[in-house]
């Protein structure tokens, strides 16, 4: 292969469109818009979400609740996941993000109490379920609540 050889892939470059250059284009005159109507029009078509006058859709569903504005969503760590560190081990919502237990604090860290914890460890979170906190206790390590 020389360098005057070389080609693009089949099909990566497509030549544009230009509409409204005369007839033998095949988009000449209308462009491709047809003739007349709202959407031949200049500006013209309806806007998202319109069915026609039809009742539409988020008009005919039913609307529930609100959403919180100030809700707080926490990373949610099960005690599964505290056996991968060892004894002593001082776990903070950092280390857990940097050890890829979580991928991001959110507002927070909560640990839950599924599965269960082998390891001594002091376990700094913003919140623990009742059955986390116990486990946690009754393997020698205590909690902190930030």
């Amino acid at each position: 292969m020389k360098l005057h050889e070389l080609q693009p892939a089949a099909g990566s470059r497509k030549v544009r469109n230009r509409v409204g250059r005369g007839i033998a284009t095949g988009n000449g005159k209308t462009s491709g818009r047809g003739h007349k109507g709202q959407k031949a029009r200049s500006g013209g078509g309806v806007r998202p979400g319109f069915e026609g006058g039809q009742n539409p859709l988020f008009r005919r569903l039913p609307k529930r609740g609100f959403t919180n504005i100030n809700r707080k969503e926490f990373a949610i760590v099960n005690l599964d996941a505290l056996n991968r560190f060892e004894d002593g081990t001082e776990v903070t919502p950092a280390l857990l993000v940097e050890t890829g237990v979580v991928s991001n604090e959110k507002s927070g860290i909560k640990v839950l109490g599924n599965g269960s914890v082998t390891t001594k460890l002091t376990v700094k979170a913003h919140k623990f379920s009742a059955s986390a906190k116990e486990a946690i206790e009754a393997a020698g390590g205590n909690i902190e609540v930030i």
